[in-house]
């Protein structure tokens, strides 16, 4: 644990991406391999299951440390993170201790405490850190509560990993992709030479995407080098055809299998070895128009959906790329011979697989004012997508672009403030906002990106001093400053108290020119959800 805690201080002393890579790189050089791995697991964003709670966590340092809630909680206030909070208000003992590999503690430590009692824990945390040093204090709780965040991607780790292994980046994000599970032999299996079945197997391929488009769309050059599509509100995700099973994997890289029956049971139909990349949507049972993201969630946290909800919500695969087709993998084929291998392959296995129509228009000025029949269309915008591109990985800028419509906005008071996270956990940095329901606020969104860090550090400031009421880490404010917001879609929604919920909210600017009584109505929100 002493390397991980040397790696991860050095990680966190700077913002300079190339330090980060190169100290990543070194440390999986010099690690143990198990260890390594879950390194590699942890940074990349692999999922960490709770093992202790907030409240057992603060019993534990009150115990040991016989300080009184009230200070426990007053320090945590200012120092924003409970880890951190803990590793600094326990005594401090410099002598020397066992060090345990990273491994041991999260295969075998870090669970067995999950499977104990609440008295039992709250003891053996007490045990736990009284023989480590403060630094792996702070790692400890943070890994065994789930919140590991040091400004570090998951393409960085790849990066990283390519360094250090001298194989190509693609190569180890397709290798990582999918259900990568930390070992010693799975961590040197990421930096073993290519192998011609390297795409075969259960993985998906990593997913490329599309970038925003901020210059002039005619600086793009002609529009016949171009494909222009629809940008579909749903869940992206890959369909894999394999000998006598399919598997849909969504972007954030979950199975997704048994949710979508309907798609699954169309995938079966295809040739084995073929895996179609697009968009998951919910669709009217009279096959009329697309329905909103909101119907799409009710079946997303359905392992086994019932029959009612198949028929209330069907769903359907709206396919825009063909990544394999008979165990061939077709990712570095120009995009235009892709499409017309996936419309051939589509044609006549309506509706649950239906081919991502092409947008036609002979000028960018034709284009931009189809553009705005986006909503009316129920999408987002469009994608523009270069004919002549491969099928890369990750966010890599030039061959596709989102072309989205601009978003709805609103004027909202700041009604309530909470700390963040990482390196902003000692500041206010996620919001709730609300806006006029007769007399009375309402809350309507919650954002937390938009400000640059002076304007952070301002309304930090203004927070704390005008804070009129405390809900553990929620601090109530005074409703004295107005924020312009912007969000992508609204819709009625019976489990808000406002009655509507809108979809990606952020800042776009702190209206220091407005008073209060100049923000928006709720009933202005309700007229757009309605219409």
């Amino acid at each position: 644990m002493r390397r991980f805690a040397t790696l991860f201080e050095a990680l966190d002393r700077t913002s300079s991406t190339s330090a980060k890579r190169d100290a990543m790189a070194a440390y999986f050089a010099d690690a143990p391999a198990q260890d390594a791995a879950w390194a590699v697991y942890v940074l990349g964003g692999g999922k960490l299951k709770r093992t202790a709670t907030s409240t057992e966590l603060r019993s534990a340092l009150a115990a040991e440390t016989r300080y009184a809630d009230w200070l426990i909680d007053d320090c945590y206030q200012h120092v924003g993170d409970l880890a951190e909070t803990i590793a600094l208000m326990l005594p401090r003992d410099d002598e020397s201790r066992e060090d345990t590999a990273l491994h041991v503690w999260m295969e075998a430590r870090l669970p067995s405490l999950g499977r104990m009692e609440s008295a039992e824990r709250i003891e053996v945390l007490r045990e736990w850190w009284r023989g480590l040093p403060r630094e792996q204090v702070f790692l400890v709780n943070k890994l065994l509560t789930g919140s590991l965040r040091v400004g570090v991607s998951h393409r960085l780790v790849v990066q990283a990993l390519a360094q250090w292994a001298q194989l190509p980046t693609d190569l180890i994000a397709h290798r990582l992709s999918g259900t990568w599970k930390p070992g010693a032999e799975a961590f040197a299996a990421l930096a073993g030479p290519e192998r011609p079945d390297e795409h075969a197997g259960e993985r998906p391929y990593p997913f490329f995407l599309a970038s925003p488009l901020e210059q002039d769309v005619t600086a793009l050059g002609p529009t016949a080098d171009w494909l222009a599509e629809w940008k579909w509100d749903g869940i992206r995700a890959q369909v894999m055809r394999r000998e006598d099973h399919v598997l849909i994997w969504s972007r954030g890289e979950e199975r997704l299998d048994g949710r979508f029956p309907e798609i699954e049971l169309a995938g079966a139909d295809l040739a084995p070895g073929c895996v179609l990349d697009g968009e998951i949507l919910a669709w009217t049972p009279d096959e009329a128009h697309p329905l909103p993201f909101a119907a799409l969630q009710k079946r997303i946290g359905k392992l086994k959906p019932g029959a009612k909800l198949l028929a209330d919500t069907p769903v359907r695969l709206m396919a825009y790329d063909l990544l394999e087709l008979d165990g061939i993998d077709l990712r570095e084929r120009p995009l235009s011979e892709r499409r017309a291998s996936l419309a051939a392959l589509i044609e006549g296995r309506g509706p649950t697989l239906m081919l991502s129509p092409a947008v036609d228009a002979s000028e960018w000025s034709a284009l931009t004012t189809v553009r705005t029949e986006s909503r009316e269309r129920r999408t987002e915008g469009l994608m523009l997508k270069r004919l002549d591109s491969p099928y890369r990985v990750g966010r890599k800028r030039g061959d596709w672009w989102k072309w989205k419509v601009d978003p709805y906005t609103i004027d909202a008071v700041l009604l309530y403030a909470q700390p963040g996270h990482g390196r902003r956990s000692g500041l206010f940095t996620d919001y709730t906002f609300g806006v006029w329901d007769g007399d009375a606020l309402v809350p309507v969104a919650k954002a937390y990106s938009g400000l640059d860090d002076a304007e952070i550090g301002r309304l930090d400031r203004w927070i704390r001093a005008h804070t009129i009421d405390r809900f553990g880490p929620v601090r109530s404010v005074e409703a004295t400053h107005v924020f312009e917001l912007a969000f992508e879609a609204i819709q009625a929604s019976g489990r808000h108290k406002a009655g509507v919920a809108v979809r990606f909210p952020r800042i776009l600017r702190w209206r220091t020119d407005l008073a209060i009584r100049d923000a928006d109505k709720l009933d202005d929100l309700r007229r757009l959800a309605t219409g």
